[in-house]
């Protein structure tokens, strides 16, 4: 991922939405909420009018394509004004399908009229629309709603017009509930509110997930997200919008994101979700205030033309502002938390998706694997390449617990691990191999005896794969994570991408000791593994004393000859 993460179904169509005629009525509609254009007429940019048009496709049946759609922009995007917006969409609206359209035919509501195109789909508005506006403090309405109840207290003439065209009387608008004149309601909700009202959700929105950290607000999101399968007349669905959230927290939105990467990666099968993100590109450079502009155009988009660009760089740039949150809410970038052991924007920045990892290719192999512990998750099993030629990492394979049932007598299947290495000492010339024994001791005994004479570079003479990751080697230790980290920071590491291999690295968490630092989750009994970038860390330590042991790099094209 560098400027755009978007998941959608493999049956998306534009052509099959109601986006056109939602993106007419709100257009007609509604006017900005409170703020420096509060009042004016909506006109809404392409980037916001297209993620209109794919959050209300349609399947071939004419029920919703996505029961969720998450939208991630940066801090001021004006992405609670736009969830506002559907919210009197969704209420007033011709917001579900009615049929397809032959061509010629008109929707009319008030002075508001739209033309079906031949094929189009034509609306109608939901009976009885029930609408939950979230919000994280009990204090405090949200944004959503705040700019729901400005539309409709008349202000500006489009608003005047939703009202009137409606027959909305300005009575039933309050700051706790809206009752809408044919039935329904919209309501703020907070997570003791949500939790005690029946579930009639026909829209939900989810505003500012990255905050949902607290269990309450996980329990909220839960709660009312159950709620929105129960009506399958109203076709129910929830917005999320969110800024970037600090990783490790487990907010909603890092859950959220987490199940994008899974879809994208194989991972997970789920049709009925929309992801959209946005964020500055991986290279943007803070020090830099040329990178620093253009980083901001990325993450901004269309809205760069008119955000104050210059006041973020000067609060960025303000010593008293966290680099970090800067990050988060301006470029929009997942930066890890302070005790991290690297940050996004570095390992991305060695990210290189085109890198192919080719038979015969000279390479050294790490290995970090686990056992079923007791009732709880295992810790993942890793094996990882290491191209000699340029230090370019490629997970051979990393096995993980499955979450759920499935998981729930899950160990790793050492046939299948020494399957694996069998085939890359196969496949690869490998020159050298070290493997973390814990819990492996049998296995790496094996590998030793079998593949140790072969490899070029060893841990040991006596043990020449067997490189424990411990304690009692606090400074080797050190030094191997050290130099893995410098070739991070300086790009002298490659990846290609791997989600998984990725999400391990940045889990990491690093530790001071008495002779340098360790890695290590962020509690043991935590999902959160490491394993895999622990492999990679092994296997790039024996590339790196490869090469200072002068082996050369000399491709075999798939035979295995002496180097």
């Amino acid at each position: 991922m560098d400027t755009k993460l978007l998941v959608r179904s493999p049956n998306h169509s534009r052509r099959n939405s109601l986006g056109g005629l939602a993106v007419a009525w709100i257009e007609f509609f509604c006017v900005h909420g409170p703020g420096d254009v509060q009042g004016q007429p909506i006109l809404l940019d392409d980037e916001f009018a297209g993620f209109i048009y794919d959050a209300y496709a349609l399947s071939g049946n004419g029920r919703r394509l996505y029961r969720t759609a998450f939208l991630s922009r940066s801090k001021g995007r004006a992405k609670s004004e736009l969830a506002g917006f559907l919210v009197l969409f969704e209420a007033f609206g011709p917001s579900r399908f009615a049929g397809y359209a032959t061509g010629g035919e008109t929707f009319r509501s008030g002075a508001f009229s739209y033309t079906y195109s031949a094929g189009e789909p034509m609306g109608r508005a939901v009976t009885y629309p029930f609408i939950r506006c979230l919000a994280t403090e009990e204090s405090q309405a949200g944004n959503t709603y705040d700019n729901v109840y400005y539309n409709l207290g008349g202000y500006g003439e489009g608003s005047r017009r939703l009202i009137e065209t409606y027959g909305m009387n300005r009575n039933n608008v309050g700051l706790t509930k809206i009752q809408l004149p044919d039935g329904g309601e919209i309501v703020p909700s907070t997570a003791s509110s949500a939790a005690k009202d029946g579930g009639k959700e026909s829209f939900a929105v989810f505003d500012e997930t990255h905050l949902y950290v607290l269990p309450e607000l996980q329990r909220m999101w839960r709660t009312v997200n159950r709620n929105l399968q129960k009506r399958k007349e109203a076709d129910s669905w929830g917005l999320e919008t969110s800024t970037m959230y600090a990783p490790g927290e487990d907010s909603i939105a890092e859950q959220s994101h987490k199940t994008a990467q899974d879809i994208l990666a194989g991972k997970l099968k789920m049709d009925n979700l929309l992801f959209d993100h946005r964020q500055a590109s991986n290279q943007t450079k803070l020090g830099d205030p040329d990178s620093l502009r253009q980083g901001l155009i990325e993450a901004y988009g269309p809205a760069a033309d008119w955000m104050d660009l210059d006041g973020m760089i000067q609060s960025i740039y303000d010593p008293r502002n966290p680099v970090a949150d800067s990050r988060r809410y301006f470029l929009n970038q997942p930066t890890a938390a302070s005790d991290s052991w690297l940050t996004y924007p570095e390992w991305e920045g060695c990210a290189d998706t085109d890198l192919i990892l080719l038979p015969g290719d000279v390479i050294t192999l790490g290995f970090d694997g686990s056992q079923k512990r007791g009732r709880g998750k295992a810790d993942a099993t890793a094996l990882v390449a290491c191209r000699l030629n340029d230090g370019a990492l490629f997970p051979i394979r990393i096995w993980e617990q499955p979450d759920g049932p499935a998981g729930e007598d899950w160990r790793v299947s050492v046939e299948e691990v020494e399957n694996e290495v069998a085939e890359a000492f196969d496949t690869y010339k490998v020159v050298g191999f070290y493997a973390d024994p814990a819990k492996w001791e049998s296995s790496i005994a094996q590998w030793e005896a079998r593949y140790g004479p072969k490899l070029k570079v060893k841990s040991t003479p006596k043990n020449p794969i067997e490189w424990w990751m411990t304690a009692g080697r606090s400074i080797l230790v050190s030094r191997a994570l050290e130099r893995f980290e410098n070739a991070v920071h300086d790009r002298e590491l490659k990846h290609n991408g791997n989600q998984h291999l990725t999400q391990h690295a940045l889990n990491a968490k690093k530790v001071p000791t008495p002779q340098g630092f360790r890695i290590q989750k962020e509690h043991p009994q935590s999902s959160r593994k490491i394993d895999a970038v622990v492999a990679a860390v092994l296997a790039f330590e024996a590339r790196a004393d490869a090469v200072a042991g002068g082996v050369k790099n000399r491709r075999t094209g798939g035979r295995i000859i002496s180097v």
